[in-house]
């Protein structure tokens, strides 16, 4: 007897911009129910329920854990405030989709997963590009060996300066431009780390640049592949505009694609062997979409998935390798 789909009803901390992209939408179009909102200020929340069709609005991130209706919390609060509450939204036994990053640090990271773990929830840290076609076509075409064994990879993401006030410039809520857009760079290094060498690159340097002490507005890591092949994980606030390049050399060929972090902007994979080039595209349906059916393959069917809290831990780990190795702190929790 095939098991049936329950659709999610999904309580929303912080009626953030990145919410109407990362579960709203998505939510819509996979047919799981936007159950709730809280928001610190009851009038922006209520103005973002009736916009997006939300059904309740609640006065305190406790109170929207603390229904017994909703199974599922998006977390799409300041970086520091993603820990702690997606800790109590588990202990209270909800699903938790967390925004990235999921931890301030590391050790707060393996808190999480020690949480997870005991409360038997589904956990997903919100990389939502690994979900992708397109990232999943590059993973695919790299161990085939079409483009021969990997010598190099760059991967990047790249912004508009935020404004003075922006929580992104906040030390103490565990801002930074590695946290915000570097922590992509990062991660899609260690996933190409994974599939080929079934284990983890290593942090050879660093360097940022700053906005203010312990402030970092650009940040650039390097790092180091089982065969010896050169990551470069790349990110910038302050450039003439959005964008995510991302470009892996190997000994036959090359792979390139423009917008890996929102591949429903630009879905092309160009594949270079020899003087061969072809161009495959792997559609713009949006990769949140992808994340939040991912999601709920693993609270419906028990399937598996990557971005889980182990993962989460180990990346939060390798940035914080990489901001001591720029000489700077690791973020702080609450």
């Amino acid at each position: 007897m095939t098991q049936a789909r329950v659709p999610l009803k999904i309580g929303i901390l912080g009626a953030a911009r990145i919410a109407r992209k990362a579960i709203v939408y998505p939510a819509h179009a996979t047919e799981h129910v936007l159950y709730g909102v809280a928001s610190r200020d009851h009038e922006r929340g209520a103005a973002f329920a009736s916009q997006y069709g939300v059904l309740n609005v609640y006065d305190s991130y406790q109170e929207i854990i603390d229904d017994p209706e909703i199974t599922m919390i998006y977390n799409a609060l300041p970086n520091n405030g993603h820990a702690p509450w997606n800790i109590k939204a588990m202990r209270a036994g909800k699903h938790v989709l967390s925004e990235k990053p999921a931890a301030s640090n590391g050790e707060e990271a393996k808190l999480v997963e020690e949480v997870v773990l005991a409360s038997g929830v589904t956990y997903m840290e919100a990389f939502h590009y690994y979900y992708h076609p397109v990232f999943q076509r590059i993973i695919e075409i790299l161990k085939s060996g079409e483009i021969g064994e990997l010598i190099s990879i760059k991967s990047a993401l790249y912004g508009l300066m935020p404004s003075e006030s922006d929580l992104r410039l906040q030390f103490e809520l565990a801002g930074g431009c590695l946290m915000d857009m570097g922590c992509y760079s990062v991660h899609s290094q260690r996933m190409v780390s994974l599939a080929l060498f079934g284990e983890e690159p290593k942090v050879e340097s660093a360097k940022a640049r700053m906005h203010r002490p312990n402030l970092d507005v650009a940040f650039e890591a390097t790092l180091k592949f089982a065969n010896g092949a050169v990551g470069i994980a790349d990110s910038d606030f302050d450039t003439q505009g959005f964008s995510s390049p991302l470009s892996i050399q190997g000994t036959k060929g090359s792979i390139e694609t423009y917008s890996f972090v929102i591949p429903s902007l630009d879905d092309r994979v160009f594949v270079r062997v020899g003087d061969s080039e072809r161009i495959e595209s792997l559609g713009t349906i949006s990769s949140y979409t992808y994340q939040l059916q991912s999601f709920a393959d693993a609270v419906d069917f028990g399937k598996p998935f990557t971005t889980d809290a182990t993962d989460s831990r180990i990346n939060m780990e390798t940035i914080d390798t990489a901001y001591l190795a720029a000489g700077l702190e690791i973020r702080p929790a609450l």
